[in-house]
């Protein structure tokens, strides 16, 4: 039996917010520009229209769930608190030295991350504790209490405690915060011990002073969020997305925001696995282009790939390892600087570059008529008729093509000696180019056939470049759902309340059942649940148990995940058949007699979200649809034409429009290019079929 619910969710992109509004089933959206100095007037300003559409006030609401880009944003643009680091006396540097390795090997003039803390806000003490929790020299508490007045001082604003090994005792980074709490009461602390109890001291300081930085920040936002909700009259659950692909509650996020890192795309990625599962699709790439990134993550099974590890503001945008690492849940996908608001410019030698850099809502692109000047992909996207300008989301952003024209022009054009459309299908071809280069090199890391796949394409801008992203990577199908253009959001509704709970503790796995390993996994787990309890209102919660294993003396290691019975005992045999398993899934055989050991343990608490019910498809198809009006056109071939424009909503199941064509909605465009053909399936999405390849011929 549905539980009938009223559930609105919000997710704050840096071009724009989108707001999707759920009343028993039935879904509405918009899209309004993001406000980047107080960021909660978009979304009250959101959320406030589509009630008044409904005749409701946020009283009527059930949950309020919300994703947001604001603390990856925060660290990319150095905008986060004054921090300082405490750690153990000889790591001071070690949140500067890294791991030692480069990005790029052959680069004399190679960039590293700038850590978020400056070397003279960087404190140590001679304390030390062992791998195994055995104290070796005590914490002085004397200087500890000495550094509270240096760093009122230096006037810092928050303080990150990453002692060697507490992870295994905590004792000292919990006894630090004691004093100093007594001497700066307002102070922010984060905790190793708290934000990233695991092993490797590079990585568990550098998530803790990332969690450190941006907390203000983030605490202050949702706290200014949640005050004004509850002024407005909301009583309902506050709740926000985790990079993870969960939901959690806004005290948790607030503590931990640096969780929040890649909320909005997880969103995403949630969205295309419940449709994967819902159109029969083993294996698919999803691709969610909005106004500042496109992200492309690969699902089986209905299962986005799952990852503990994500870098942040990294120096070279796609270069693995260039970036600050921090140590969390995270949905893996790989993320460009391609997007609606990527500005394209011709570089000293002459080359034409699209991104990283973005207009995103201030000044935004050109033709916003915002004050912007510079091209992007939403100017050359104008310029080649793939996007209605009366109705650009949802009709309150009146686009202007003469001033797109004027940016293309003076920009790129003029610069190349190319004609103003011949300069927009250039900037064009370059963010497609980027995006297929990228999704080869990911599949590839992963050991992934692209060409099995279908594509999910969402968000604002990724229905208008998917299908030739699709030609390109020789895939047949590509599916645009219901709410493309606030498919994150709309993922939001989908996704379960869940919180993890990970803790590094180093045993043999013969040794997997001594009372150690045992009452450390119970506590693990009354503390997932006590986190997801409060939310879950009753409803019933799963726990999932894990355990991260490599054979004894390898550097890296697989998660497992593995059944407890009542007793939390540990089949070894079969945790030994899984591992063995998994290793010979990622490496084509495992080592038959090779001794195994397990370095960190993991506990899942879920419970599912309040239930809508079911969301109404699309009506049977009418009368053959009959355009709305016809757009200068140039297809991906560089060919100009006179197209027709449909609008989506006059769609129904059944209907079928040959390319080339544009089906138009308030969120976005979809883009029918020649040879394909777009048809709206029986629960409404929009399939473009490549009538010259199809999805069986892509397979082979």
């Amino acid at each position: 039996m549905n539980e009938q619910t009223n559930r609105v969710s919000v997710d704050i992109g840096g071009t724009f917010t989108d707001v999707v509004l759920e009343i028993a089933g039935e879904r509405s959206s918009t899209k309004v520009l993001t406000t980047k100095r107080e960021p909660e007037e978009a979304v009250l300003e959101g959320v406030e229209s589509l009630l008044r559409e409904k005749s409701l006030s946020f009283a009527d609401l059930d949950l309020f769930l919300h994703g947001t880009t604001l603390a990856t944003n925060a660290i990319i643009e150095r905008r986060g608190a004054m921090t300082a680091l405490i750690t153990t006396d000889g790591f001071r540097d070690t949140i500067e030295i890294g791991s030692e390795s480069r990005h790029d090997q052959y680069d004399i003039f190679i960039k590293k991350p700038q850590p978020l803390v400056r070397r003279r806000h960087r404190f140590v003490f001679e304390e030390r504790v062992a791998a195994d929790g055995s104290v070796l020299k005590s914490l002085p508490e004397d200087r500890v209490a000495e550094l509270g007045k240096t760093l009122k001082a230096a006037c810092i604003e928050s303080v990150a405690i990453s002692f060697i090994h507490a992870y295994a005792n905590p004792a000292h980074e919990i006894r630090v915060r004691e004093i100093l709490s007594d001497i700066i009461p307002d102070m922010s602390f984060s905790l190793s011990c708290e934000v990233c109890p695991e092993v490797r001291e590079y990585e568990r300081a550098s998530t803790t002073v990332a969690n450190a930085y941006i907390r203000p920040i983030m605490a202050g936002y949702l706290g200014r969020l949640k005050t004004e909700l509850a002024r407005r009259g909301l009583r309902a659950p506050l709740l926000l997305m985790t990079s993870g692909g969960g939901l959690t509650t806004v005290e948790q996020a607030a503590a931990f925001p640096i969780r929040l890192v890649e909320s909005g795309p997880a969103g995403g990625a949630i969205l295309a696995s419940k449709i994967a599962m819902d159109c029969g699709l083993n294996e698919i790439v999803s691709f969610d282009m909005g106004g500042t990134t496109a992200k492309l993550c690969l699902i089986d099974n209905g299962t986005p790939l799952k990852s503990r590890s994500f870098e942040v503001d990294r120096t070279e945008r796609f270069l693995k390892g260039s970036g600050l690492p921090v140590r969390i849940p995270v949905i893996e996908m790989v993320e460009i600087g391609a997007g609606g608001g990527s500005i394209a410019q011709v570089d000293s030698l002459g080359r034409l570059t699209v991104g990283p850099e973005s207009a995103s809502s201030e000044p935004g692109p050109a033709s916003y008529n915002r004050g912007g000047d510079r091209p992007t992909v939403t100017d050359a996207d104008l310029v080649l008729g793939r996007i209605d300008p009366t109705n650009f989301a949802g009709g309150k952003v009146g686009l202007r093509r003469d001033l797109a024209e004027k940016a293309l022009d003076e920009h790129v054009g003029g610069r190349l000696a190319l004609a103003c459309v011949v300069a927009a299908s250039a900037v064009a071809a370059i963010v497609e180019e980027n995006m297929s280069n990228a999704s080869r090199v990911h599949a590839a890391e992963h050991g992934k056939d692209l060409r099995r796949r279908a594509m999910i394409a969402f968000g604002g801008a990724a229905p208008m470049h998917a299908a030739q992203l699709a030609r390109k990577l020789g895939l047949g199908k590509v599916i645009v759902p219901i709410g493309a253009g606030v498919g994150s959001a709309i993922g939001f509704l989908e996704a379960p309340l869940a919180y993890e709970v990970v803790r590094s503790r180093h045993s043999r796995l013969a040794d997997v059942n001594d009372s150690g390993v045992r009452d450390l996994i119970s506590r693990m787990q009354a503390e997932a649940v006590s986190v997801v309890e409060p939310a879950a209102n009753g409803r019933p919660i799963q726990l999932r148990t894990s355990a991260f294993l490599r054979y004894v003396g390898q550097g890296h290691e697989l998660e497992v995940d593995f059944p407890l019975d009542a007793s939390t005992n540990i089949n070894s045999a079969r945790l030994r058949r899984h591992f063995e398993e998994r290793y010979s899934a990622v490496f084509g055989r495992f080592l038959q007699s090779h001794a195994i050991e397990i370095l960190t343990w993991a506990v899942t608490a879920t419970a599912r979200q309040l239930s809508a019910g079911t969301v109404k498809a699309a009506p049977s198809a009418r009368a053959k649809p009959k355009p709305s009006g016809w757009t200068d056109f140039v297809d991906f071939d560089g060919t100009s034409v006179k197209a027709p424009v449909y609008l989506r909503s006059d769609l129904g199941t059944g209907h079928s429009i040959p390319g080339p064509a544009i089906i138009t909605e308030a969120e976005t465009n979809t883009v029918v290019p020649a040879r394909f053909e777009a048809r709206v399936d029986r629960l409404g999405h929009l399939e473009l079929t490549n009538t010259a390849v199809g999805i069986a011929a892509a397979a082979e």
